[in-house]
């Protein structure tokens, strides 16, 4: 036996051992379909695996929590982040998920959160699939083990979302978990071509920054309008990547931006709230920038410049907001028991302004006296030093007597002084 049939006969056993795990971990059936709820309830009990979720309802955060069965939510990118909002969908009750990926689970990747060890070796949609099936086996999920970079799944890729609704119709959202510019590249390339929104998402490589962009085509910047700094840079980020050296991970951060991602994409299917065009998070200093970017009149997708002309049709289509005066309502009551009436205001015409000018020039001199005192009183215990003008006694040689002088005799006695 040769070295080659060797290496075979291991990896046919390999392989057995993949598709004996899958068999085992995948669940029954008839186990699977007694778990299953039909309707979500309100129900406080301890069985109701809805019941705080529909207390969203009962609170006023959100009009019929229920609503989130009809969506079908894409995700692209089932790693570190992906894996997570994946999960927190699941726990959601959303009513389907498809999820895409070609990569395999890796010992490596269990720093992370959501993967097992004895899921290594493989391929993450279907360990995840198991996963999300027995947290909740009332959400439909559907796995792709494909490379939507290569040109012969991107028809796959763009035909999922066209069809791959919960009634056969294109799917409500789709968010992008991936790490890498080619395939983000490719899904807004398909999402402006559809007019699909869709949410980017990404971790820095040193692991402490994260970010989520929502983006609509044509109301707000697609990927290519503007691009990250390495490639608007005309450098290849493939270049970037050297053996032997890996980016960072933090299980912290990554959870952070799975559930900015997902809290917003709730916000926008269930419509409560306010959806964040793009949030950023910086663990070093527990900073959340937040902003809008506009779409690029210059954007190098043909499609987005596409998108972008019929989103302003759209805009001068739209009726403009008038103000209309409306007649004021007048609150009448049937029954007036206690004959309460309102009077009228009083008129306040000019001959009356004659009238009322004398009580209040009165009224201003009593207010200026009166504040006055309470100016110059004192608490107990406290005296002016010297009496005020007002309360000095007057001097009899100080006041000015009557008499027969001329004004000659006057000016002699001053004479004398």
């Amino acid at each position: 036996m040769s070295l080659e049939d060797v290496e075979n006969i291991k990896k046919r056993i390999e392989n057995f051992k993949k598709t004996l795990m899958e068999l085992t971990e995948a669940p029954d059936s008839q186990e699977t379909a007694e778990h299953k709820v039909r309707e979500m309830s309100a129900e406080v009990v301890d069985s109701n695996p809805y019941s705080r979720l529909m207390a969203l309802q009962r609170m006023g955060i959100v009009k019929n929590y229920e609503d989130i069965r009809k969506y079908t939510v894409v995700v692209v990118g089932v790693g570190g982040v992906g894996s997570v909002t994946a999960e927190m969908l699941t726990r959601c009750g959303i009513g389907k998920l498809v999820l895409f990926d070609y990569d395999k689970v890796e010992l490596a990747n269990m720093n992370r959160l959501f993967y097992q060890p004895s899921q290594a070796g493989l391929s993450k949609v279907t360990a995840a699939s198991m996963t999300l099936t027995k947290i909740n086996p009332d959400v439909k999920i559907e796995t792709y083990n494909t490379n939507i970079t290569l040109s012969t799944q991107f028809e796959e890729f763009l035909n999922v979302l066209k069809t791959g609704g919960i009634n056969g119709d294109r799917v409500d959202l789709l968010l992008s978990c991936v790490d890498n510019y080619e395939a983000r590249m490719t899904i807004n390339t398909a999402c402006n071509e559809l007019g699909l929104k869709w949410f980017e998402s990404g971790v820095s490589e040193n692991a402490v920054c994260g970010h989520i962009q929502y983006i609509v085509p044509g109301e707000s910047a697609c990927f290519a309008c503007a691009p990250p700094l390495v490639v608007a840079s005309d450098i290849d980020e493939k270049t970037l990547k050297k053996d032997g050296v890996c980016a960072a991970s933090l299980p912290t951060t990554m959870g952070v931006v799975a559930g900015l991602l997902v809290q917003n994409s709730l916000k926008k299917l269930l419509g409560f709230g306010t959806v964040s065009w793009y949030l950023g998070y910086n663990a070093l200093s527990d900073f959340f920038p937040s902003m809008m970017i506009k779409p690029n009149p210059n954007c190098s997708d043909n499609f987005c410049l596409k998108q972008q002309l019929e989103f302003k049709n759209r805009v001068k289509e739209e009726p403009e907001c008038t103000n209309v005066d409306l007649p004021e309502d007048i609150v009448t009551h049937e029954n007036n028991e206690w004959g309460i009436s309102l009077a009228e205001d009083e008129p306040t015409a000019s001959s009356n302004t004659t009238e009322l000018a004398e009580p209040l020039k009165t009224e201003n001199v009593n207010n200026s006296a009166r504040s006055d005192e309470e100016y110059l009183s004192l608490n107990d215990g406290i005296e002016f030093a010297y009496p005020s003008a007002d309360q000095t006694a007057p001097n009899e040689e100080s006041l000015v007597k009557e008499t027969e002088l001329n004004v000659d005799d006057l000016r002699k006695q001053l004479s004398l002084l």
